[in-house]
């Protein structure tokens, strides 16, 4: 949430204070200042401000992008200055050049921040519901039987918690798809209604029980269930939003309220229940068919670029479909070793990456957040807060993941680690190493702090841009 308090008070600053501004006004994304000197601001400066998105100097303007929170920075910066507010300035050259900001050009550049700034835009309010469910989980890890044994996993206090956790991660599709409609400029309630089709309780004993159904007559996979996913409600929302935009194009305005809505899911469902929903599973076996070849070909290699790529597959729930033949063959040996001991060390990246941002991070609530995401994530096994609170509004963190990942599989690799227990995934998850020789349990434990020590470090030193660290 934007402090505009705070971005207006950084803004007079950065542009000379009150007696450097004769008058101020604004549109619909920009602060349109009169200096008395405009040689005073440097534009660097002011870019890298939280919350400015631009600056452009323009006749007798100086004029701050700021976006659709414009009107709130105004205030607070006519209280500042004791400037008396003017009305938006609402000409034809200024809807113009708010629509330019509105619509940049698409390139392929522009079209991969889209994407990501959507997928962050359905995320990033979950933010506080992860962590509380993290820090539970995390309760739990400490307090219960698997470390302190203050209680038993049916005592009601450890259930508590488990409900807690559960409630923020099992309906995940609910919430995030309440955001996707949110930012498409739909109902948020349709958003939130599509999460709830793909999470239907008797849709979910079909999947259970991977029985046939269909949708006006279209085969239906139902072997897949979207709890605790946000994938498949992303494309499923933005898809609905497109067909709801074009009914209510041509729907007459005393029908619209009930006709658009219905005509728009009846519409959408089999394109969301046969097609988008599923996507991630049909690419998803392919995909993972191939990574375990590759890495059961490649050796310590495959291991490595599996570690690496692992948590891009958790995005997306790829991963369930790389686990269940690791899974098998685990059940049926009793020892996991190549590439199913990969995604260990990609987890500890992950805690790297939050511990990293923790320490880089000025801003007090992001570094509080990113240190919240670093102990739910090391004591709760949660990663969501780092993957979609962190890596997603600052995309070269992903980069440091996967260099973790890579490094500390690759170490595991090298050395022939295996596992010979299914453990939690948080700090715990090393003992899955016991079970075989002292310098596997050894190893392991290395293999995990150099995944942790390398996202970490990649983090503070690579994971920002210069705007994001003068921020």
């Amino acid at each position: 949430m934007a402090n505009n308090k705070e971005i207006a008070h950084q803004i007079l600053t950065a542009v000379g204070g009150a007696a450097n501004l004769k008058d101020a006004t604004h549109c619909m994304t920009r602060l349109r200042l009169y200096l008395k000197d405009d040689t005073i601001p440097k534009d660097e400066e002011v870019k890298a401000i939280h919350g400015v998105l631009g600056v452009v100097r323009g006749g007798q303007q100086y004029q701050i992008i700021i976006g659709t929170n414009v009107p709130k920075v105004y205030e607070e910066l006519c209280a500042l200055a004791n400037l008396t507010a003017n009305a938006p300035v609402e000409d034809a050259k200024a809807a113009a050049e708010d629509a330019a900001v509105a619509k940049p050009k698409l390139t392929p550049k522009q079209v991969g921040k889209n994407i990501m700034g959507y997928m962050a835009g359905c995320m990033t309010p979950l933010i506080p519901v992860l962590i509380v469910g993290g820090l539970c989980r995390a309760l739990n890890a400490v307090l219960g039987p698997d470390l302190l044994g203050l209680y038993t996993a049916e005592n009601n206090l450890y259930i508590l918690f488990d409900f807690l956790y559960d409630a923020a991660f099992y309906f995940m599709p609910i919430l995030a798809g309440v955001n996707a409609a949110k930012q498409l400029g739909m109902n948020q309630m349709l958003g939130g209604y599509v999460g709830c089709v793909l999470m239907v309780p008797d849709f979910a004993a079909f999947a259970a029980e991977g029985k046939p159904f269909t949708v006006y007559g279209i085969p239906c996979d139902t072997t897949t269930n979207y709890a605790q996913t946000v994938l498949p409600v992303m494309l499923s929302v933005y898809f609905l939003s497109l067909v709801y935009k074009a009914i209510k194009k041509v729907m007459p305005d005393m029908l619209t309220t009930v006709f658009t809505p219905f005509l728009s899911v009846l519409i959408s469902t089999p394109f969301i229940l046969c097609l988008l929903a599923p996507l991630g599973t049909i690419v998803g076996n392919g995909i993972s068919g191939g990574l375990a070849w590759f890495g059961n070909a490649t050796g310590f290699f495959g291991v490595a670029i599996i570690a690496a790529l692992w948590e891009f597959l958790v995005l997306t729930g790829m991963h369930l479909a790389l686990m269940m033949p690791m899974m098998a063959s685990f059940f049926e040996t009793g020892v996991g070793s190549g590439p199913m001991i990969s995604g260990s060390f990609a987890t500890w990246a992950c805690f790297g990456v939050a511990l990293g941002a923790a320490l880089r991070l000025r801003e007090k609530s992001e570094k509080g957040a990113a240190f919240a995401a670093f102990i739910s994530g090391l004591v709760g096994g949660i990663t969501e807060p780092t993957l979609y609170g962190i890596c997603f509004r600052y995309t070269r963190c992903f980069a440091a993941m996967a260099l973790g990942g890579f490094v500390g599989g690759a170490y595991a690799g090298i050395t022939n680690v295996c596992n010979y227990a299914i453990t939690t995934s948080n700090f715990l998850s090393v003992l899955s190493f016991s079970g075989g020789s002292g310098a596997n349990l050894l190893n392991g434990i290395i293999g995990a702090v150099l995944s942790l020590v390398v996202a970490a470090v990649a983090t503070y030193l690579f994971g920002f841009g210069k705007t994001e660290k003068k921020n």
